[in-house]
This record gives structure tokens, sequence and C-alpha cells, in this order.
């Protein structure tokens, strides 16, 4: 069984920085590949930031230079470092990690967390 967990969300000032984790647990081998996503009121969810197999990462023009992604492997962790927010960032954020279990891959999703940007 296998469970995947975002944590860090709040409420932040305008300006202000966040670190959100995604822990995987359970029974799995590696992690292949991980993405942020997130998804505001009324809008559909949209890919923030990823991490693919090969290591490199890419991020949505409006969170360049500002969000971060990177990974833990000892620690089965990914997380995203979110400076510099802005109120446009306020959303509900997922974390989507594709797992190995011996030579099968399969994605998981977290339950979401909330991130509130204040202006």
């Amino acid at each position: 069984q296998v469970q995947v967990v975002e944590s860090g969300g709040g409420l932040v000032q305008a300006g202000g920085s966040l670190r959100l984790s995604c822990a995987a647990s359970g029974t799995f081998s590696s992690i292949d590949d991980a993405d942020w996503y997130r998804q505001a009121p009324g809008k559909a969810r949209e890919l923030v930031a990823l991490f693919s197999r090969s290591g490199s990462t890419n991020y949505a023009d409006s969170v360049k230079g500002r969000f971060t992604i990177s990974r833990d492997n000892a620690k089965r962790t990914v997380y995203l470092q979110m400076n510099s927010l802005k109120p446009e960032d306020t959303a509900v954020y997922y974390c989507n990690v594709g797992l190995w279990t011996g030579t099968r891959r399969a994605d998981y999703w977290g339950q979401g967390t909330q991130v509130t940007v204040s202006s």
C-alpha cells in the first residue's frame, strides 16, 4: 500500500515563502518522476513544476524564478520551495509522483494542501 501526503501549506503574506513537502510511504522501490499541480477556485488544475526521470526540471511561466522543485530520495520526499508569493498563487497544491515497484510503474496523487496568499 502506497500513500502520498502533502504538507506545508498555509496562510502567508504576499512576498513571503512556503515550502511544500510531498512524502511517499509504503512499498515501492524508487521515485521515477514527480509533479506539482495547483487548482484555484473555479479554475482547472494546472501543472506548476515537474521533476523528470532524467533529473531535469521545468516550470510554468507564472512561477519561473520563484518556485523550485527538488527531491530527497533517501527521505522519499519531493519539495516545492515557493518564494516571492503572490495572491494569484492561492490554490490547493497537489503532488503527483511516479513510483516504481519492481518493474511496474504507477502514478499516485496526494490529497492536496491549501496555500493562501494575502495581499
